[in-house]
């Protein structure tokens, strides 16, 4: 098993970044709400045989309605978001600015959750903030509104993570099919005003295999962190920022800027430590729980 979980992990970021390619792919040629829609089906429809293993008492009677109405907003929001972006930004910049969701994260988490963050993380999560800063490339083009999006639906995407912190107690499969659920319905919503006809069978199914590759990618990161320990498999997640080059330079024939390589090294090298400082404080704990950071 030593092997296993980092294989799988990386595999899980492969098929996350190909999903995102994908998604980019046919946001330009048919409706945002469309290809959300059709997405979401697809992967409820994966994902229907475990809902049913696990029972509809999971979903009914699922802990904290407020806080899962919560993080079901925050998660329709970041994936509109999403697929916004990339229709108009290269694939491996978007994804810079969704790597810095720990981050956010990280510097909420006093506020929201109470967690004690020492002078080390702030200092890692200031450096982070610079990423950012350097990513969008300060001047009047920082405020066009695909990076004004990005900047939304990161942010969306960091509360939907400290969310689900305090919702531990709910199953993987439940908080899935929320999320799924609700970005169909409202994908349900808006598809008939941008729907568009299938060009070719071919995008026929890469519609349907958009959400299916995402929900295989989901199964394998989860399953993943479940035969390894976090501390090894959670940092491969910034791989994922390699394969978004390579899939953005082989699809799409973009090549990274200067601005995103340096911003994208401050905010994973700030993640990193974020991470990594957090394993470590958890550990002190656990021998001297009153150790100070």
């Amino acid at each position: 098993m030593t092997t296993a979980g980092p294989a799988i992990m990386l595999l899980g970021m492969v098929l996350f970044a190909l999903n995102d390619a994908m998604g980019k792919w046919l946001v330009a040629s048919y409706g945002l709400g469309q290809v959300i829609l059709l997405r979401s089906v697809a992967a409820l429809i994966i994902l229907a045989p475990f809902l049913w293993l696990g029972g509809k008492q999971a979903i009914l009677q699922a802990e904290r309605p407020w806080l899962q109405a919560a993080r079901v907003f925050f998660s329709t929001v970041e994936i509109f978001c999403f697929y916004y972006a990339v229709m108009y930004m290269p694939l491996a910049d978007v994804m810079t600015y969704w790597l810095a969701a720990p981050i956010y994260v990280a510097a909420a988490s006093p506020f929201i959750l109470g967690e004690k963050v020492g002078w080390r993380r702030w200092l890692a999560i200031a450096i982070g903030f610079v990423g950012v800063i350097v990513t969008l490339e300060p001047s009047s083009a920082m405020f066009t509104m695909p990076a004004l999006i990005s900047i939304v639906g990161t942010a969306a995407f960091a509360f939907m993570l400290i969310s689900g912190r305090s919702l531990r107690n709910t199953p993987d499969t439940t908080l899935v099919f929320f999320q799924l659920a609700a970005s169909g319905i409202a994908g349900l919503f808006i598809a008939p005003f941008d729907w568009a006809p299938l060009k070719s069978t071919t995008e026929g199914l890469l519609l349907g295999l958009l959400g299916i590759v995402a929900m295989c990618a989901h199964i394998l990161v989860n399953r993943a962190l479940k035969i390894s320990d976090a501390a090894t498999v959670a940092p491969l997640q910034y791989t994922l920022l390699l394969w978004a080059v390579i899939f953005g330079w082989a699809f799409f024939g973009e090549v990274p800027r200067l601005p995103m390589i340096l911003g994208a090294a401050l905010i994973v090298g700030s993640g990193l430590f974020i991470f990594f400082r957090e394993q470590q404080l958890k550990k002190r704990d656990k021998v001297l729980p009153s150790i100070p950071e």
